[in-house]
């Protein structure tokens, strides 16, 4: 559930107990916000340019008036530092609703690419090396977000398309290159793993899965196959680690704003846009988004996500090294005061993982994550991914993919610390998460 709507800036500026007075066991009005994976709080400055849109760019930014002048100067410095965060092309920026439309707007593309090229009228394709009638293929992994997963099997159930979920290692937590490539077919056109996953933070091979997928389009295209677009959803790791177009080698890439401080509002960059890589448009309008996403732009809320933008690119080491140490602190002190009572189940050896998350369990039949929540005064966290928050005490699917056995996963919580967390926090936190757990096993 997110819960960063309920904080002020003031509150997530850590305010302090009650002045005076005496003190209660865990005072009710300190808070602790812990569930940065399911939202982020505005930066000020993102408030700034937000608020100085709204009252300085309200123009239409197609008009030629100064107030529309400058929402379109407004929107076009915003697309170059998306570009810049990333290492694209501002010309490969295009602004969204957010991740969800992002991700769909992809699968829409290539499945209507794969029709428009590979199932025209004639020998067209006999000259692709497919089979007549061939359904165009997706691989994904079956841990995505839902807004990979559900468009997906609706195209399953549809009977428009074939799709592959793979596995997840259950000793690395992570999609393997080799489990994906090994799903590929004829007929494959789209690959899509998420960058970080939600819940784990386990960070996926996309470098290494990008430089497998040229060298099998090679293959390819020496046997008339259609090319392997790689799709990834980097809603996760942007704001947290470096991302770098280039060097992960995809070909489309969602962005979403609320993740790193910014607004609710996404953009996807697609290499080539246009040239190289195929984009075909859900909605028709007035042609804004050079037509492959019309609608009157929302000048605020690209100018807010143009600063958080920036502020990543500023600041993207500093908030990483931040927020490594603060939880590293504080799953230290998680194992230090609860022992072999907690696991922590995003620890996978080897695997790289974002610097802000822990996923843990307390063991113990009476202590499921959502009970846990419920008794803590001070922390304010989840019990996985917020589009799951209506699953009730069923595990979460990503867990026991993971290989987290199901008692184990019953239990889990999600701790997600941000740019602002302090050492202090974590001190409230675990000292909140000791007394919740005694007022539980003190029930049973």
């Amino acid at each position: 559930m997110e819960a960063a709507a309920a904080l002020s800036s003031d509150a997530r500026r850590r305010v302090s107990g009650p002045p005076g007075g005496r003190e209660e066991k865990s005072p009710p009005e300190r808070k602790v916000y812990m569930d940065c994976n399911a939202t982020t709080p505005l930066e000020p400055e993102v408030i700034q340019a937000m608020t100085e849109a709204m009252r300085e760019a309200w123009g239409n930014p197609s008009s030629p008036y100064p107030a529309g002048r400058k929402a379109k100067d407004i929107i076009s410095a915003a697309r170059e530092n998306l570009a810049k965060m990333i290492g694209g092309k501002p010309q490969d920026i295009i602004f969204t609703s957010g991740g969800t439309e992002s991700n769909n707007l992809v699968i829409h593309s290539v499945l209507t690419h794969f029709h428009k090229v590979h199932t025209s009228k004639g020998d067209a394709t006999e000259r692709h090396g497919l089979a007549a009638g061939a359904m165009p293929h997706f691989v994904t992994c079956t841990i995505e977000h839902d807004s990979v997963r559900l468009p997906l099997e609706h195209l399953l159930e549809e009977q428009v398309a074939a799709v592959t979920f793979v596995p997840v290692s259950k000793v690395n937590g992570q999609a393997e290159v080799d489990d994906i490539l090994a799903a590929v077919r004829p007929a494959t056109c789209l690959v899509t793993i998420m960058l970080a996953n939600n819940e784990t933070g386990v960070i996926m091979p996309i470098p290494e899965l990008s430089q497998r997928i040229k060298a099998l389009n090679r293959q390819r295209a020496a046997s008339g196959l259609p090319v392997v677009l790689l799709h990834t959803d980097a809603a996760q790791a942007l704001g947290k680690r470096r991302v770098d177009v280039g060097d992960l080698g995809v070909d489309f890439l969602t962005i979403v704003g609320h993740k790193f401080y910014g607004p609710r509002i996404g953009a996807l960059y697609v290499r080539g846009l246009g040239e190289l890589t195929p984009l075909y448009p859900m909605l028709f309008g007035g042609g804004q988004e050079r037509n492959f996403r019309p609608g009157t732009e929302n000048t605020p809320m690209i100018a807010g996500l143009g600063k958080a933008a920036e502020l990543v690119t500023e600041h993207c080491e500093a908030y990483e090294a931040h927020m490594r140490d603060v939880r590293d602190y504080l799953e230290a002190r998680l194992v230090a005061e609860f022992d072999k009572k907690i696991h922590l189940n995003s620890r996978f050896p080897g695997t790289e993982r974002l610097p802000n998350t822990c996923n843990l369990s307390f063991r113990g039949p009476q202590l499921q994550g959502r009970l846990v929540l419920a008794q803590c005064r001070t922390l304010l966290a989840s019990v996985g991914a917020a589009c799951h928050s209506d699953h009730g005490d069923r595990p979460s699917p990503v867990l026991l993919s993971c290989g987290i056995p199901f008692d184990v996963a019953r239990n889990a919580l999600r701790l997600s610390v941000g740019r602002s967390t302090t050492r202090a926090e974590v001190d409230l936190v675990v000292r909140d998460l000791q007394q919740a757990v005694a007022r539980l096993e003190g029930q049973a």
